[in-house]
């Protein structure tokens, strides 16, 4: 799990949920390692370090609220294109778990919120990922 410090208040709701989401499905806290980077644009160097490490899955946490610059656009682009691509280059599941909305309201709604909490869809996805590898090798 690799998750961003900016915007913090709702990225420890995605962390909460995705950990949450990971122990239903029965990996143990020692099977989690967790890494926090500055901001969404750091998410793929941050999963690059933990496949380096030797994980099988890296589920990236990140929230951008839009401002009024384009800053927003560069930001979750850049995290996008960053974090497929990493997946791509290691052949492991790199999840995009990364909230990209036009208001605080928004991202909570998809925190936790009566949209669901996206961290644990996140977290599901890289079950789905990791089981699917494991089929395909048996």
């Amino acid at each position: 799990m690799v998750v961003a410090e900016w915007n913090k208040h709702i990225t420890e709701k995605l962390l909460n949920g995705a950990l949450s989401t990971l122990q239903e499905n029965h990996f143990s806290p020692a099977q989690i390692e967790v890494l926090h980077v500055p901001g969404s644009f750091e998410l793929p160097h941050g999963a690059q370090l933990l496949f380096d490490k030797g994980c099988d899955a890296v589920v990236c946490l990140g929230c951008v609220i839009q401002g009024d610059t384009p800053h927003f656009d560069f930001v979750c682009q850049a995290a996008a294109d960053g974090i497929l691509h990493t997946g791509l280059s290691m052949k492991k599941p790199c999840v995009f778990g990364v909230i990209t909305t036009l208001t605080e309201e928004q991202a909570q709604d998809r925190a936790g919120g009566k949209h669901g909490n996206k961290g644990s869809e996140a977290a599901l996805t890289a079950c789905w990922m990791i089981a699917g590898r494991q089929h395909l090798n048996q």
